[in-house]
């Protein structure tokens, strides 16, 4: 593996400094990377961007790529969160900070009958929000009987449609961990191969088969110890292949050794004899 496209760094929830990890992909043979920091939103959080150091961001990776443009391709993108009410375009972000490509994601779900009200209250959004992401389930837990009155079908619903508006309307140039609402669901609520969840995945399957965006193969979840399979799933990723997905291995670096943590699948991908496999964007 000698590129990744999806790395944070100190800016967001990262623990590395742009540097640092330029630095290590260097020492290890890296040709491309991509910044990809939490995109900033409007209220108290402690893992996006802070929407007043925004274009300080842009202006540390730009300068990067100049710096070490002969020996590696640096490219300036963004992971924006798609939350209706408080971020549903992705534009002004795009043209703000002059992005090369954005990796569209879902990580904060608000119930539908919430929308209205987050976008006449963007700073209380926290209490209107389902986090489904970071290292505690308890707040996946907390969340889901609290704004769902833990009916799951109807969060999980939520969460795909989410995704489904995003990809249709935003058509990100990378489409980030989309069923990553299983990793702290644990098989406790519902389980993969359960049919209305397979329906659910095919579905934004077949969008992202549509709107041509870009998948990753996201590992992540393996090598923090949160899950056993990648995002999207192995069994999902042999039906990608039908369709012929583009797909990029990406491994979600928030620290610099995080960048060669590709827990094996560029080697399953060559298994299944993927036929659509990304390794670098134009």
């Amino acid at each position: 593996m000698h590129s990744n496209y999806h790395t944070h760094s100190t800016y967001c929830d990262g623990k590395a400094s742009p540097r640092q990890m330029v630095d290590f992909a260097l020492a290890h043979s890296f040709t491309h990377l991509g910044f990809s920091g939490h995109s900033p939103l409007p209220y108290r959080n402690t893992f996006s961007i802070h929407e007043d150091r925004y274009l300080e961001y842009c202006d540390t990776v730009r300068a990067l790529a100049q710096e070490f443009a002969d020996r590696i391709d640096i490219r300036l993108g963004l992971e924006i969160d798609y939350v209706p009410g408080l971020c549903e375009d992705f534009t002004p972000l795009v043209e703000q900070g002059g992005l090369q490509y954005t990796i569209g994601s879902i990580h904060l779900i608000p119930p539908p009958d919430h929308v209205e009200y987050l976008r006449d209250h963007p700073s209380e959004a926290a209490e209107h929000l389902w986090m489904i992401d970071g290292p505690h389930y308890q707040i996946y837990d907390e969340g889901l009987q609290r704004l769902f009155g833990g009916d799951i079908r109807r969060a999980v619903r939520c969460f795909f449609d989410q995704n489904n508006r995003m990809i249709e309307s935003q058509r990100p140039t990378i489409v980030g961990h989309f069923d990553k609402i299983v990793m702290h669901n644990r098989d406790r609520y519902f389980h993969y191969d359960e049919p209305w969840f397979r329906d659910l995945v095919y579905e934004t399957v077949q969008l992202i088969h549509e709107t041509g965006c870009i998948c990753e193969v996201n590992t992540r979840g393996i090598y923090k110890g949160r899950h056993n399979d990648y995002y999207p799933a192995r069994d999902t990723l042999r039906h990608m292949n039908t369709l012929g997905i583009p797909v990029i291995v990406s491994t979600d670096a928030h620290a610099p050794e995080d960048l060669v943590r590709t827990e094996g699948a560029e080697e399953f991908l060559a298994t299944i004899h993927y036929r659509n496999i990304v390794t670098t964007l134009p």
